[in-house]
């Protein structure tokens, strides 16, 4: 199956699907029997191992007695909230393996220019024999 009927766009989707038929106190298959559908398929819509063509959804709504354009507008509300949310909730970007050592350099070039001047010992002579 694609990603798209995992995604959580999808599932929002099938969720309002399902709280609609719920709300009209409706039994899968009630809905089917206004579908004339099966009850396995209404069944395999509302748990998205299926799609829903735009004009099936259309008929959905109609047996629910939903406006089409209504219910849209609702989902396109309901999608663009969760888009904003997560966006919003984005973490900050992964640095590269290359920015990473170029921070790390500039810390270090930092920290020798900063830190205080220590004499160095002075070097031990080797004695030749």
């Amino acid at each position: 199956m694609s990603k798209a009927l995992h995604s959580r766009h999808n599932k929002i989707f099938l969720d309002k699907l399902r709280k609609l038929r719920e709300s009209r106190q409706l039994r899968q298959a009630d809905l089917c029997k206004l579908l004339g559908r099966s009850q396995g398929w209404v069944s395999y819509v509302e748990s998205g191992q299926t799609t829903l063509h735009i004009i099936e959804l259309r008929q959905w709504l109609a047996a629910l007695g939903v406006e089409f354009l209504e219910f849209l507008n609702e989902l396109d509300t309901e999608l663009r909230l969760l888009e904003a949310m997560r966006l919003r909730a984005k973490p900050p970007h992964r640095l590269s393996r290359g920015a990473i050592s170029q921070l790390v350099q500039a810390g270090l070039a930092m920290e020798t220019a900063v830190a205080p001047a220590v004499p160095a010992k002075p070097a031990k002579r080797q004695v030749r024999r």
